[in-house]
């Protein structure tokens, strides 16, 4: 009976493996499709290239005139110098690129707006009698401005809550220009005289003259000079430090400390209207400026889609189907 009962159960297993197998085979060759590619990358454009602006204002230290501006052969010791330059004002622009997270680089153009130019020499000149000295003012004014081209590079140390310390440096090339200059010249000594009061001895030449409060009366004598307008080129180099504020990815706002040396300028030749002969040009040295400035960065760099697909996509392949 149990060995019956056996067969039975392994000829029902026989049977059910004899009809499920064409089905597993079947099963086995049917693939499922492949799935569909990824879309592209998105394609990035401008890379690290930005565009910037910037606007400041100056104040200027004091420069040193050339020996055409002294006119007198007096010892430094009896002289005093008042050499300045105005206040002003600049704007410029610039395009750089970001090399590495930290370090950028960009060249830029900026005009330095016309500003007074001032220059004032003061000595003390030969004594005279009765111990009446002397002593001479000597005056410039003119007009100056600049362009100047500059090559720099920053390093940046860091973002924290979106500020970005910086510091850097650049050289470059300035365009001096020098207008309108002129000097005005006044010799102060005092006022000397004939005395004709004694005839029987003649004159006595040279005494000094005195009002009747018993002061001495001096003379001024004054003489003034023009020049002629120039531009001249001067090497130019610059320090820079500042913070950067993060508006957007792209956008990016500056306030930066400059300290800029423009080299120096000249004038053209000089000349007395009286005259006709042509006076040494001046010189002007050590021109330095210390900037304030706000800027402004934009990053060219972004990303746009990806191109579209063709118009009519080509059909999804069905599942595959093996044939023996």
């Amino acid at each position: 009976m149990a060995r019956s009962k056996l067969n039975a159960l392994v000829r029902s297993l026989t049977l059910a493996a004899s009809v499920g197998a064409p089905c597993l085979a079947a099963a086995a060759d049917l693939m499922l499709p492949p799935p569909p590619p990824p879309p592209p990358p998105p394609i990035e454009v401008g890379g690290g290239w930005y565009l910037r602006g910037d606007v400041g204002a100056s104040i200027y230290t004091r420069p040193r005139y050339s020996d055409a501006y002294d006119y007198t052969g007096y010892a430094e010791s009896n002289r005093a110098f008042g050499n300045a330059v105005g206040g002003g004002g600049f704007a410029g622009v610039g395009v750089g690129y970001q090399f590495t997270p930290f370090l950028r680089g960009d060249i830029t153009g900026e005009y330095r707006y016309s500003t007074g130019l001032r220059g004032s020499e003061y000595y003390k000149g030969p004594d005279f009698d009765n111990g009446l000295g002397s002593y001479g003012v000597n005056k410039s004014s003119g007009n100056f401005d600049s362009a100047v081209v500059l090559a720099n590079a920053y390093f940046d140390l860091g973002t924290w809550y979106g500020i970005t310390p910086f510091i850097g440096g650049g050289v470059g090339y300035a365009f001096n220009h020098v207008s309108s200059y002129s000097t005005n010249q006044q010799f102060t000594s005092p006022t000397y005289a004939y005395d004709y009061t004694n005839a029987g001895c003649g004159c006595i030449p040279y005494a000094p003259v005195y009002d009747p409060n018993g002061n001495p009366v001096y003379n001024t004598n004054s003489g003034s000079k023009f020049y002629k307008d120039k531009t001249s080129g001067s090497f130019a180099w610059a320090l820079h430090a500042g913070l950067a504020y993060n508006v957007t990815d792209a956008l990016k706002i500056e306030l930066a400390y400059r300290y800029l040396n423009l080299g120096k300028a000249e004038t053209g030749p000089g000349f007395v209207p009286c005259c006709t002969g042509s006076l040494q040009a001046i010189k002007i040295k050590d021109i330095e400026a210390h900037d304030v400035k706000i800027g402004l960065r934009y990053y060219l760099g972004g990303f746009v889609a990806a191109p579209l697909p063709p118009l009519m996509p080509e059909p999804i392949p069905g599942p595959l189907v093996r044939k023996y």
